[in-house]
């Protein structure tokens, strides 16, 4: 009984507190966003909101669970979580039900189980087991590859789907590597990447080509003199050529049509608000209606109009900006960013490194979703179709963050962790 009560007591109440806040303001905004006059109670188990209640419940269940397992119990099993994770992943692209074009879902009776959130936390798991095996360090390349496999494989399955929103989700696991000693080159390579995407797409590649060769010309007349750094420049040249390539490549023949015309929108080559930008601008104008204090709860004419599609899951970000206006979307994003900063607070204070690293994981997945999905309702991002975390209706999803959260928050309420 003291052992119960003592681990109640050190449990971070603040982050469960913040959690059940954030699913609460979920579950209005789902009522919100679904809204039927002719239906107003916000306990009706068919609707999407009444089984969204359902599911927070369960998923406060699953999370008071987890705190009775011992700590050791996720290092020991992290290997068949994983495991798990990667048959049902193999699993959905055979027996799964495809919706909205991606095979994704596992139907299980009336309810659809989505395995590639389950193997986020899987995948936390196994990679915060193995960097903290042995005497093993990141800057090494045996130990990059090893980790690189267990982020990738999962991320593999996915796209076969295709999903490709959550399988960029498990791109956000190199800032856990990072926290653990990788080279900062790595996200500085990550950055160039990401620049010579955008500039291949807006421009001809050749044109974008004859940039580098002059970049490379220019940078090698004033080192000239220096082998290693002519050395480096050749390297990095045939490494960026290689790339401009396969961005090109990839762009035309493996992007779908709906994937490039995201892309279009948002990179202003095209400039469609009634076709292929329709979900941007009408998120958009959702959101700006709103003003400063919000239309009110219930008064949104572009949610209750049903103007932005997939406003209960993806764009649920919209249906609080024009209820609750700007208010609301600052009040939201403060919770998350109390959230985030809380659990790195909590990541950084662990005894085990196990649970540091894990902590990072958690931290950095709940980053990706946070960022990805409001960037993507205001049109900073292409929309990519990913959950706001503890918001967005499903109960896969919020299973999942569920699950991912409460499993760090049983390693901090006994700090001597796992050795």
């Amino acid at each position: 009984m003291n052992k119960q009560r003592s681990l109640f007591f050190n449990v971070d109440w603040f982050v469960i507190s913040t959690y059940l806040i954030l699913c609460v303001i979920g579950w209005f905004n789902i009522h919100a966003a679904v809204y039927d006059p002719m239906n107003p109670s916000i306990i009706d188990l068919d609707t999407n909101y009444g089984k969204q209640l359902i599911f927070i419940i369960s998923a406060f269940m699953i999370g008071f669970a987890i705190l009775l397992f011992d700590n050791k119990f996720f290092n020991t099993f992290s290997p068949i979580f994983y495991g798990t994770s990667i048959l049902l992943l193999i699993l959905v692209l055979i027996i799964g039900r495809n919706v909205g074009g991606n095979q994704a879902w596992i139907p299980i009776s009336s309810f659809r189980l989505q395995p590639s959130e389950f193997a986020k936390f899987a995948t936390c798991l196994l990679l915060a087991r193995y960097l903290s095996s042995g005497n093993l360090k990141v800057q090494e390349l045996q130990t990059q590859l090893i980790a690189a496999f267990i982020i990738l494989l999962p991320t593999g399955l996915i796209l076969l789907q295709p999903d490709a929103g959550s399988a960029l989700t498990f791109s956000s696991l190199i800032l856990v590597l990072y926290r653990e000693g990788l080279s900062g080159y790595f996200l500085v390579i990550e950055g160039i990447c990401i620049l010579l995407f955008v500039l291949t797409v807006l421009y001809n590649k050749y044109l974008v080509l004859f940039g580098l060769f002059i970049t490379a010309g220019i940078l090698t007349h004033f080192y000239r003199k220096n082998r290693k750094i002519l050395t480096l420049i050749g390297s990095s040249l045939l490494f960026s050529v290689l790339f401009v390539f396969s961005v090109d490549f990839t762009y035309i023949k493996i992007l779908k049509t709906h994937q490039k015309n995201r892309i279009d929108v948002i990179l202003g080559k095209v400039d469609d608000p009634r076709g292929v930008g329709y979900n941007l601008n009408q998120s958009k104008i959702a959101i700006g209606s709103g003003g400063l204090w919000g239309k009110g709860y219930l008064q949104g004419t572009q949610t209750k109009y049903n103007f932005v599609p997939e406003q209960s899951t993806d764009f649920i970000f919209c249906t609080v900006g024009e209820e609750w206006g700007f208010t609301g979307c600052f009040v939201v994003i403060c919770l998350y960013l109390f959230l985030l900063i809380r659990i790195i607070n909590i990541a950084e204070r662990q005894r085990s490194s196990f649970s540091r690293i894990y902590g990072y994981g958690v931290a950095s997945i709940l980053f990706f979703h946070i960022f990805i999905n409001i960037g993507m309702t205001i049109g900073l991002i292409p929309v990519i179709g990913i959950p706001l975390p503890f918001l967005s209706y499903g109960g896969s999803s919020l299973w999942s963050f569920t699950i991912l959260l409460f499993i760090l928050l049983k390693f901090d309420s006994n700090r001597m962790g796992i050795i």
